[in-house]
């Protein structure tokens, strides 16, 4: 029972987390220059290398039998939770910097299917989702399987849904409104991680 709801605890907060996202953003724009087969295998293993580095790196912090340690690791956490989604609401400048790196990965000749893997790798490292993930291994140490199973399963649905319908959404959905409610679930999750250490 355990397994499945670590599962779809991570599948959760991934799919909502990767809603407005730029790696999103990064998928759509592959979309008309490959099979959606293609990509959405990309986006699984680069989801899995990216995620699955995060969670194994939190359930190994979780290890560490000092209680002191996981309480305060537990409130940086949750803090970060509360501030990505407190940063999403201010107007962030392009990187220049981080685009030029997915541009030259991109522009790489070898299968597309790898090309869409690294460019999520590299998109999703220090991302929000990444965080999150990050805070599931530490929550859930001896559950990373299903950790990564559901991380790979939420970016792929949400990331599916951007290939699918994404230039019907932009015509029809402002961009900032479904990043405005991504921001406002990851504040949420925080404040009930802050909830559950108090009580």
């Amino acid at each position: 029972m355990e397994f499945i709801y670590t599962f779809f605890i991570a599948f959760f907060i991934v799919f909502i987390a990767e809603l407005g996202d730029k790696t999103q953003l990064l998928v759509i724009s592959f979309s008309s220059k490959s099979k959606i087969s293609n990509i959405l295998l990309g986006i699984a293993l680069g989801t899995f290398l990216s995620h699955g580095i995060a969670i194994f790196f939190g359930g190994s912090i979780n290890s560490i039998t000092s209680l002191n340690f996981k309480f305060y690791l537990d409130i940086v956490t949750y803090t970060s939770f509360v501030l990505l989604g407190l940063i999403g609401f201010f107007p962030s400048k392009d990187s220049t910097e981080h685009k030029s790196v997915l541009q030259k990965i991109c522009s790489l000749k070898i299968n597309y299917t790898f090309i869409v893997a690294l460019c999520i790798f590299v998109g999703e490292i220090g991302d929000k989702t990444f965080l999150a993930s990050l805070g599931l291994g530490i929550q859930y140490p001896n559950f990373k399987l299903p950790l990564i199973l559901g991380c790979i399963c939420g970016m792929v649905f949400s990331n599916l849904l951007a290939i699918i319908f994404g230039k019907i959404l932009n015509s029809k959905f402002n961009s900032k409104l479904i990043e405005t409610l991504s921001n406002i679930i990851f504040i949420v999750f925080g404040a009930l991680g802050f909830i559950n250490i108090i009580f």
